[in-house]
């Protein structure tokens, strides 16, 4: 498993490798801060990717890794000890999102192009982009239609990209169109949506070409109402929501179709991590041990094992951790705390502590300011709404 945290002491951020219980720094390449993506930063050979923020001002006022400083953020490799920045297509920054088993990293990256419809801070066009496998290797994927920008969020083993396309610019009150994209052989295929044109998403694709991210409902007044989905053989089916729920995004799907995300309610309750197979929306609390600390607040990547990453709530410390939740299957059935009675829903009238909502809310910042054009995403404006993640 790969991430990021905080470190003993001081609020800097560090990515780190966890593996057999142990956590490796893989440290930030003499800049300041190191980030991962927090959906597949890793592959089967142990090669981590993430974002730098460095300590050089960006030019033009910039803040790509959205944390506030303005400096620029640069894509990097972890690969044997080592970090190693990756080539951009034109532009100051970039970020490296996902790896797959062959090398291919796809991310974002600026072009160097001017673009006046932009919003403040973001200045420069910025494009899909994949890395590898070869050292050096760089391609740039087009955006869908007349777009003009374009993100890569996931990559599957045969090297199908999935992401988002859309315009650098606010459009009236909608925000602008932004569509789910697969890219196949280079070329972008629009995924369609639920009815809403505004912040359709894609972030995961398993080797079936089953993908899963978030689409708009008819009639979302601002792109803000949106339901995880299924796309399979040309087709999007709606997941809905866990009950009550009115939100709902997938982060991550396996070979056995088999979806990880989280559920958000209305007002201001806490989300719910999920996992969703055979047709059903699991609340991950509902299905852990029932006597654990842990309130699974997101669940972010799920594995051929069936393995679950994400966030929780300790309620014995009041921190904010990373999980992994392992089946209760054959193939673990020893495992501790298998034999434990299921867990509960989270209690409705669970709320964060404000210093856990305070962290929450700075780490979805960056991770779901993925469109720099705008300035805005989604799930920033729910932050007002609901707590996040």
């Amino acid at each position: 498993m790969a991430g990021f945290s905080t470190r003993a002491g001081d609020m800097t951020v560090h990515a780190f490798l966890w593996q057999d219980a142990r956590l490796t720094d893989l440290g930030t390449g003499g800049q300041p801060n190191s980030f991962t993506s927090e959906d597949y930063p890793i592959n089967d050979r142990d090669d981590v990717t993430g974002y730098l923020d460095t300590s050089t001002p960006d030019p033009n006022g910039e803040d790509y890794c959205l944390v506030g400083d303005h400096h620029i953020c640069l894509p990097f490799v972890w690969r044997k000890g080592a970090i190693t920045t990756l080539p951009l297509p034109g532009g100051n920054n970039g970020q490296a999102l996902q790896i797959n088993n062959r090398g291919q990293i796809v991310g974002q990256g600026e072009t160097g192009v001017i673009d006046p419809k932009c919003q403040a801070p973001q200045v420069y066009d910025y494009v899909a982009t994949v890395w590898g496998p070869g050292k050096g290797q760089l391609q740039k994927l087009p955006p869908y239609g007349n777009d003009t920008q374009a993100v890569a969020f996931g990559i599957n083993g045969r090297g199908e990209i999935v992401g988002s396309s859309g315009k650098c610019q606010l459009q009236s009150k909608s925000l602008g169109f932004i569509e789910a994209i697969l890219w196949r052989n280079g070329k972008p295929i629009n995924l369609g949506n639920l009815g809403g044109r505004i912040f359709n998403t894609a972030f995961s694709i398993n080797n079936k070409s089953e993908i899963t991210g978030q689409a708009s409902l008819r009639g979302s007044s601002h792109g803000f109402h949106f339901h995880a989905y299924l796309w399979r053989r040309g087709a999007m089916a709606d997941l809905g929501t866990l009950p009550g729920d009115v939100i709902s995004l997938g982060n991550g799907i396996n070979d056995s179709t088999q979806i990880a995300g989280l559920s958000f309610p209305p007002g201001s309750g806490t989300a719910h991590g999920f996992l969703w197979q055979n047709g059903v929306m699991y609340d991950m609390n509902s299905i852990i041990p029932k006597h654990s600390p842990i309130i699974v607040l997101e669940a972010l990547g799920i594995n051929n094992r069936g393995q679950i990453a994400g966030y929780g709530f300790d309620r014995n410390t009041s921190n904010v951790h990373g999980y992994i939740a392992t089946p209760c299957d054959a193939a673990n059935h020893d495992l501790k705390g298998c034999r434990d009675t299921r867990g509960t829903s989270t209690p409705p009238d669970f709320v964060l502590p404000p210093k856990a909502r305070a962290l929450l809310e700075r780490m979805n910042r960056r991770r779901f300011g993925v469109w720099p054009g705008s300035n805005v995403s989604s799930h920033q404006q729910v932050q007002k709404r609901s707590v996040v993640p």
